[in-house]
């Protein structure tokens, strides 16, 4: 299992996923998960990758290489050469397709989940950043304002926070400090996931500069901010008040925001 997700926001793009891979309690390893499709000046294309890692590895080695053309007069077909990012998804879920028609055949028939699901995140020439989640299946979803996040892998322990936290109009510091907290709560209660985690930052001004980051087990940022949610949400708790039905009480406990400091 992994955990993988993408924010698209009005402020631009931000991606991190985490490198724990296992086959069972006693192999457990760390792989790359956040890959470098295509970069050069006019481009950036990012993937993470949640599932199989063979069949994954089979679908970047598909895209390193090209897609056979559709003319025969033309080259391989390659996220290098797609002149969008519409056009990159498309490419990407045709390698999906592709290698799952060659491999999930012989991992069905060993009992081997072949299932894979990736995050597309990027900009293409002077288009803006776009986000698409690309399913088994091939097909895909492009992220919209109004659910600006896609996750993958190990979903349910890091959604809570950013339902309630996140949308568009999020400033990066904002959505970066939410989505780390979503893979602090994450870690804490899937043993499948784990650091050190990769971050990536593409803000919608093509001119500044990416921000890429590993988060390893000694951060001291990640370290500080895992401490603090956990002290405030034990003060949050403590300062709710408890369930008077318990004893026998059944009126009702007004909660009131508390006080600006």
């Amino acid at each position: 299992m992994t955990y993988c997700v993408g924010i698209m926001l009005r402020e631009g793009l931000i991606m991190i996923a985490d490198t724990r891979t296992n086959a069972g309690i006693d192999n457990i390893s760390t792989y790359r998960k956040l890959h470098i499709l295509a970069e050069d000046e006019n481009r950036l294309v990012v993937a993470a990758s949640a599932g199989n890692l063979s069949v994954t590895q089979l679908v970047l080695g598909m895209l390193a290489e090209g897609l056979p053309a559709t003319n025969p007069d033309e080259g391989p077909r390659r996220i290098e050469d797609m002149p969008s990012m519409f056009q990159a998804a498309q490419l990407v879920g045709e390698a999906v397709m592709a290698a799952g028609a060659q491999l999930k055949p012989a991992l069905y028939a060993a009992g081997v989940s072949s299932g894979i699901s990736l995050l597309l995140g990027g900009r293409i020439g002077g288009g803006p950043l776009k986000l698409f989640l690309i399913y088994d299946a091939g097909n895909f979803i492009e992220c919209q304002r109004d659910s600006p996040f896609f996750q993958i892998g190990a979903c349910q322990y890091g959604k809570p926070i950013l339902d309630r936290a996140m949308n568009y109009d999020s400033t990066l510091d904002e959505a970066v400090k939410v989505g780390l907290l979503s893979f602090d709560s994450t870690i804490r209660s899937d043993l499948s996931v784990g650091l050190p985690f990769d971050l990536m930052v593409m803000r919608a001004d093509p001119k500044t500069p990416v921000i890429r980051r590993r988060i390893e087990e000694d951060d001291p940022y990640f370290r500080n901010l895992s401490a603090r949610w956990s002290m405030l949400l034990n003060e949050s708790r403590a300062a709710i008040p408890d369930p008077p039905f318990l004893n026998g009480d059944t009126s009702v406990v007004e909660l009131k925001a508390p006080a600006e400091r």
